[in-house]
């Protein structure tokens, strides 16, 4: 029997996780009027705060 991949699965949700996020961010920006380019630069530095730094 072959064995399950868990860190296969995990990364299935992390992305789907991220993606439903990403969605969630791009509708909220729509209902606001803001135009697109400037809330993900301002999104991708606040990313980069707020996300931990995968270790080795």
């Amino acid at each position: 029997m072959a064995k399950p991949n868990y860190s296969f699965e995990k990364r299935q949700k992390e992305i789907a996780k991220k993606k439903k996020q990403e969605e969630k961010l791009a509708e909220k920006r729509q209902r606001k009027g803001t135009p697109e380019g400037e809330a993900a630069a301002d999104d991708a530095a606040d990313d980069a705060a707020t996300e931990p730094t995968p270790e080795a």
